[in-house]
């Protein structure tokens, strides 16, 4: 009961001097509660505000000497609260009118549509964009007319609603995915080298429009990477902020596709290479996720070899182990040969395998025996080893290179690909967010698939490709899928 609504209800003789004593008894022991509060709060300010302390001295010393002088509580909260308050963001002075960047411009061009008379087109839009010219940046003011039926015309080069020529995007990707440089350093270069404005906010937003102007030909390399004949794959260690989690790179013979942020599981697995639709060799090392999950595969013999090199180097002592790497790396060998040996038909290569699996697991019926407990350390690795190959022959999983000459008995293409990231990696430079994991992917997945059907991967083979394809309106992964499919194109290059 609130002290206005007890005097009411005490004149209205309602209420016994009883529960009038009990409701100032209940007051009294709030107002202890709050007081020993406002201490403890008090006291907790003092390691923050000094003039605090001060105060309450000062407060002490009044009460002393019979002064009536109080410490002021406002003041330290309001002081603690201001402490903790965000400083406000500096307004940012928004964009420059078109007017002011048209003005400024060094070149000016007019652009008109092909076989239409000039005396019949209209002006429609006036664009500043920043190119690249002989290594310098040059800002150029382009006049853009339509014909009597109203459509605009493209300007070649430059993606719709960005300011920045489709060169300088391409430069600013291979600096930041492809060379590993940071945000911060690749304006720097271009500024040094090509006098560029940038800031590292337009830097991440060219990107970002980048990633979606290949959306498109990213998916159209996961659909021909999942229809290869041969797919190399391998995976390492990423991170999303502070999330660990996987890069899985798949290379085929003229695609390569990279999953920055993922998971390695067999779902993730399942989405690129689907069992209803791939039907090639899969070449990739003995983890768990690739075992038992395609119809012809291909060990990675690289990854045996180590472990049996590694053994034989760190116990010398033991002579069975460098026996056993000589005689696996003579039968290693003899694949090869029987692999690269074009005099061989279907039945000669059948009746090799058969011989090279009958000489392994000679090989390895001596050594084979279950792990146990009381296994030194390089015992129970060696026994793993063994174990290791005489599962993969009865997968047949070992010699496929034999049967099938164009598939390599190793990944280290896949591994190749992943030394950058990998050093990325290391540096701390990874993906912040699963949308600049996802944006990595797509730029990464285009620029690296580039580099292997360009006769010449440097920055002119680059843009002249890259700017064909928003002239036609299809890619060259459009391409590939066409004549894979024999259907006409079903994936172009997203003009927006």
């Amino acid at each position: 009961m609130k002290a206005r609504e007890a005097r009411s209800e005490f004149q209205k003789g309602r209420v016994s001097i009883e529960q009038l004593l009990e409701l100032a008894e209940r007051q009294e022991r709030m107002i202890q509660q709050l007081t020993a509060e406002v201490k403890r709060l008090r006291e907790r300010l003092v390691q923050y505000e000094p003039e605090v302390a001060r105060e309450r001295s000062a407060g002490q010393a009044g009460e002393s000497g019979g002064s009536s002088a109080t410490s002021s509580t406002h003041y330290g909260l309001e002081a603690e609260e201001q402490r903790r308050r965000r400083k406000r963001k500096k307004k940012s002075p928004g964009r420059r009118p078109t007017q002011l960047k048209f003005a400024d411009a060094q070149r000016i061009q007019e652009v008109y549509p092909p076989r239409v008379l000039r005396s019949a087109c209209r002006l429609v839009r006036e664009r500043a964009v920043w190119r690249l010219e002989a290594g310098r940046a040059v800002l150029v003011g382009y006049r853009v007319f339509a014909g009597p039926d109203g459509r605009e015309v493209r300007i070649a080069g430059v993606t719709r609603r960005c300011e920045y020529g489709l060169e300088i995007l391409v430069v600013l990707a291979f600096l930041v995915y492809v060379i590993g440089v940071s945000l911060d350093k690749a304006c720097a270069v271009l500024s040094f080298f090509c006098q560029l404005p940038l800031a590292k906010s337009q830097a991440d937003a060219l990107l970002r429009q980048l990633a979606r102007h290949w959306e498109t030909e990213f998916d159209t390399l996961c659909a021909l990477v999942a229809r290869a004949a041969v797919v190399y794959m391998d995976e390492t260690g990423w991170k999303i902020g502070r999330e660990g989690c996987s890069l899985w790179t798949f290379a085929a013979a003229w695609q390569r596709v990279f999953l920055f942020g993922c998971r390695k599981d067999a779902a993730t697995l399942d989405a690129m290479l689907p069992p209803e639709v791939f039907d090639g060799v899969a070449v990739s090392d003995d983890a768990a996720v690739y075992r038992h999950r395609f119809a012809r595969a291909q060990k990675c013999w690289a990854h045996l070899l180590r472990k049996a090199i590694k053994l034989a180097l760190l116990y010398p002592r033991k002579k069975s182990y460098q026996r056993f790497l000589d005689r696996l790396l003579a039968l290693y060998y003899d694949a090869k040969r029987a692999a690269a040996d074009r005099r061989l038909g279907e039945q000669g290569r059948q009746q090799r395998v058969a011989d090279l699996e009958g000489r392994l697991c000679e090989l390895c019926n001596p050594y084979w025996h279950e792990t146990t407990s009381e296994m030194k350390p390089h015992e129970h690795d060696f026994a793993n080893l063994v174990n290791e190959l005489l599962e993969r022959v009865m997968d047949e999983e070992l010699f496929t290179f034999v049967l099938l000459p164009h598939v390599d008995p190793t990944n280290n293409l896949a591994e190749r690909l992943q030394r950058s990231p990998a050093q990325d990696r290391k540096a701390g430079r990874t993906s912040k967010t699963a949308t600049g994991a996802h944006r990595r992917s797509v730029i990464v997945s285009v620029l690296e698939s580039l580099r292997v059907n360009l006769e010449s991967f440097t920055l002119a083979n680059v843009l002249t490709e890259v700017t064909e394809w928003m002239t036609t309106g299809a890619s060259l992964f459009a391409k590939q899928w066409c004549e894979l499919t024999q259907n006409t194109p079903t994936a172009v290059l997203d003009t927006g």
